[in-house]
This record gives C-alpha cells, structure tokens and sequence, in this order.
C-alpha cells in the first residue's frame, strides 16, 4: 500500500474513526487526538498490514489501543470543562438523542455497540479488535439494547449504567 493508498484509506474510515473514538473517549478534542496518533502509528506500522482488505479494522484497532491508552493515560485526570458539561447535562433533563444515550452507556457495552450498529462490523470481527470472545460480544451486544431501550422508554436511572 502506498502514501496515496493509505490516504485514500483513510479519508474513507474518517467517519467511522470517529464514532468509535467518541463511544470510548466522549471527548471531541480528545477524539482528534486520538484519530491523529493513530493515524501516525499506522502510516509508520503500515509494513504490518498483512492484507489491504482489512485496512480499516487494522486501523480501527489501532485507534482503540490508541483511546485506551490515553484513558490510562488520563485515569485520575478529569477537566473542568468535562465537569461543568457532565453537571450541565444532569441538571437539564433535557432528551440528548439516542446517540448521547449510547455514549451514556458502559463502556464495555458502549464499544461493541458503536462498532456493530453504527459502523457496521460483524460479531467476529469485533470480537478480535477488543480481543474476546464472539459469545461475549453477543452478550454485550443484547444487554446494551435492553439497556438502551429502558433507558429511552425512561425505566432506568443513569445509575443503573
């Protein structure tokens, strides 16, 4: 693959890259951050792509090692700006859309999530990009639903996330 390959690539997953990005980090700027070092860690591992078919889930799963590197990173870390928005938000009440709900959601229910119904990867494959299991996947998968659709019906609090 080639620089003009690659850009094509990644121009293409740009969409993508993002929701997952936002499903694990919630943070815009932390979400470009994130895409930016992936992208760089990707262009400078490309030797490691083994097959260009499966060029946006190589790049995919570099952009989750790469979100979770900076949670770790930032663990006991929180910005004023998250607080007051995380505040603002709890004190609103107002309906945030179902894509907040989702975000609203625990993180390992959060990810599958994202990637399955809104980027549109298979069991399988998710399962190898968060290294687990098909059966976890599914499992996670079917309670984030449940999760979702009690939450938007209004039968849980956001305690029970």
């Amino acid at each position: 693959m080639d620089k003009e390959e690659f850009t094509k690539g990644v121009l293409a997953a740009e969409k993508s890259l993002y929701y997952v990005a936002k499903s694990i980090l919630r943070n815009d700027e932390d979400c470009a951050d994130a895409m930016q070092n992936a992208i760089l860690s990707a262009y400078s591992s490309l030797h490691t792509l083994r097959q260009e078919a499966y060029f946006k889930t190589w790049l995919t799963r570099i952009l989750i090692n790469e979100c979770y590197k900076m949670l770790r990173d930032r663990k006991s870390e929180i910005s004023y700006e998250e607080y007051m928005e995380h505040e603002e938000a709890e004190t609103s009440g107002a309906d945030t859309g179902v894509f907040d709900e989702v975000l609203k959601l625990a993180e390992q229910y959060r990810v599958p999530f994202v990637l399955h119904y809104i980027e549109g990867y298979q069991v399988k494959e998710i399962a190898e990009m968060l290294h687990t299991t098909e059966g976890s996947i599914k499992t996670r998968l079917y309670r984030s639903r449940n999760l979702l659709k009690k939450r938007l019906k209004g039968e849980l609090g956001y305690e029970a996330y």
